[in-house]
């Protein structure tokens, strides 16, 4: 199908839409619309348009090696709620998903990637949003209570806090070290089956598929993860028997922000103990636990998702 694209001059210079799926699987699937970066790269989003209303848009914010195909389903719930329908906006970072690679594997760091994400916002006329951040998003999300407080109306970081375990990070460096290409969907499913059921027990074979189907994208030479191999680089260096450096300061930049905590149960990143003391020092701080799911919680269940919908509400409020 032809693409079709308008530009509209913003902070980050045109503005493309692009369709390469019929509409019906497009519309599922959330529109895909290209910016360009202050330095020149083609970063893509997934749009879910709603109704007009009042209601303050989800802007998402995926994890270090994920992409927007992450807030597939939250992108259909809120967009599509029969009562409080709201825009949705995932992101994908420099490096993953649809966007272009860096030529410079050091910009794949969470400043320069949040600097990305207020080129989005501006190049989509987003002056208020309530920012939802998975692992890496919610750090992004910290650093933005720092770079432009005024854009957030609320956070919600899923399975993120100003601590993060050893144990979550060593389990991490692997899975990113062991980057390769599968041959079907088969074995994609099976892959991220073995290295995430643990913490996933109550997934079912569709579950997976579903997982899978973000994680890995079709190439010449079979299922590829879809991010820049580049990527690994940032972490070879992370010592997970060293003292790792805590957020508190990032954290506290949200003290007058409406925040809510998500933890997966079986999380090896966020511990309950982190939890507890991001509610001491954030006192509004609400708190929902996923149960049955690890690092992390995939926000596609209906009673997460219904918790986000009522946290959102009262964020518009």
């Amino acid at each position: 199908m032809a693409d079709r694209r308008a530009d509209l001059r913003a902070m980050s210079g045109a503005v493309s839409r692009s369709r390469s799926m019929g509409d019906s699987a497009a519309s599922d699937r959330g529109r895909v619309v290209r910016i360009r970066s202050q330095d020149g790269l083609s970063l893509a989003s997934r749009i879910f348009d709603a109704a007009p209303s009042g209601r303050l848009p989800l802007l998402c914010l995926p994890g270090l090696s994920r992409n927007s195909r992450d807030f597939i389903g939250l992108g259909q719930f809120f967009s599509r709620h029969p009562v409080e329908p709201r825009k949705v906006v995932a992101l994908d970072y420099r490096g993953r998903g649809l966007s272009d690679a860096d030529p410079d594997w050091r910009n794949y760091k969470p400043v320069v990637e949040a600097q990305d994400v207020l080129t989005t916002a501006a190049a989509f006329g987003i002056e208020r949003a309530i920012v939802v951040g998975t692992s890496r998003g919610g750090i992004i999300a910290m650093l933005l209570g720092a770079l432009r407080p005024t854009l957030l109306a609320g956070v919600v970081l899923n399975d993120i806090g100003p601590v993060l375990e050893g144990r979550g990070l060593a389990r991490i460096k692997t899975y990113l070290s062991n980057r390769h290409s599968v041959a079907g969907w088969d074995e994609a499913s099976a892959l991220v089956r073995s290295v995430s059921e643990a913490q996933f027990p109550g997934l079912s074979e569709k579950d997976w598929r579903t997982v899978a189907e973000a994680y890995f994208a079709e190439t010449r030479s079979g299922l590829a993860p879809q991010f820049d191999p580049n990527l690994r680089k940032t972490v070879v260096d992370i010592d997970v028997t060293e003292k790792i450096p805590v957020l508190w300061p990032q954290f506290m930049s949200l003290a007058g922000i409406p925040v809510m905590a998500i933890r997966g149960e079986h999380s090896d990143l966020l511990s309950p103990r982190t939890v507890a003391e991001m509610a001491e020092r954030h006192p509004g701080l609400e708190q929902f636990t996923v149960p049955r799911q690890g690092h992390a919680p995939l926000l596609r269940e209906e009673p997460t998702l219904q918790a986000i919908l009522a946290f959102a509400a009262r964020c518009d409020r």
